[in-house]
């Protein structure tokens, strides 16, 4: 298939092995593939590549759960760059873990990884994060990233406008992504309730999940009057 054809997709958690026991977000992005055996590589590079984060990945995607874990580590880098570019191309998912989403963008830039991140997509591989592994896909994010909540206008843009985890759980993130929102601090885009996934194909959204009742992904823009418009996408129930 050409690169032309290829559909670009990108699926944004909030949740999965980082705060989830039950493993249905990462078996909803699992079954987003068409592999008999899904070769998932995860970058936590947002944690400094944190031991324990690491470790949680591996008990989350066994392989005895029908797929091929690997993880990419940046801060004691093993691949040369001709292996980094071919092991994250042979992929069928790129999961990128939460942390910090500033710190993790400036590593990447420096080992050539948001290029190949790019490429990836392009080629057809799934791209999907929690947290900082949400905001990193889109042009701009709402952040932690310097201490206090604030706008990110840094992304890799491979979705446009912006993105806001922990909509629902973080106090501050709601208002304030709002604000940044309604006076164009930001551009219009998405905001992420805990236990939701929102998968786009070449931009647009084409599946909405929940693992928890009650909980969303918010389609933010400005409405012209100096406000904000909210609209809650409809999605399906995760069991």
């Amino acid at each position: 298939m050409s690169e032309a054809s290829t559909q670009r997709r990108v699926a944004l958690l909030g949740g999965g092995f980082s705060t989830d026991a039950d493993g249905l977000l990462d078996g909803w992005v699992l079954s987003r593939v068409r592999s008999a055996r899904t070769r998932v590589c995860f970058l936590p590079t947002a944690s400094g590549d944190a031991a324990a984060y690491v470790e949680r990945f591996h008990g989350a995607f066994p392989s005895s759960r029908d797929c091929e874990p690997s993880v990419l580590s940046l801060f004691q880098r093993e691949l040369d760059d001709e292996a980094l570019r071919a092991h994250l191309l042979a992929q069928d998912v790129v999961y990128v873990g939460g942390g910090n989403t500033a710190n993790m963008l400036a590593v990447w830039r420096v080992q050539g990884v948001d290029r190949l991140l790019r490429e990836a997509c392009g080629r057809g591989i799934l791209l999907c994060g929690i947290s900082a592994g949400a905001n990193c896909w889109a042009e701009s994010s709402y952040t932690d990233s310097f201490g206090p909540l604030t706008h990110l206008r840094d992304g890799l843009g491979l979705l446009p406008g912006s993105v806001c985890p922990h909509y629902d759980s973080e106090p501050g993130r709601r208002p304030l992504y709002r604000a940044a929102v309604a006076d164009g601090t930001l551009p219009g885009g998405w905001a992420l309730d805990d236990g939701v996934g929102v998968l786009f194909t070449d931009g647009q959204v084409t599946d909405v999940v929940t693992r928890v009742p009650g909980a969303h992904v918010y389609r933010v823009e400005p409405d012209g009057s100096g406000g904000v418009r909210e609209r809650a996408l409809r999605s399906r129930p995760l069991s």
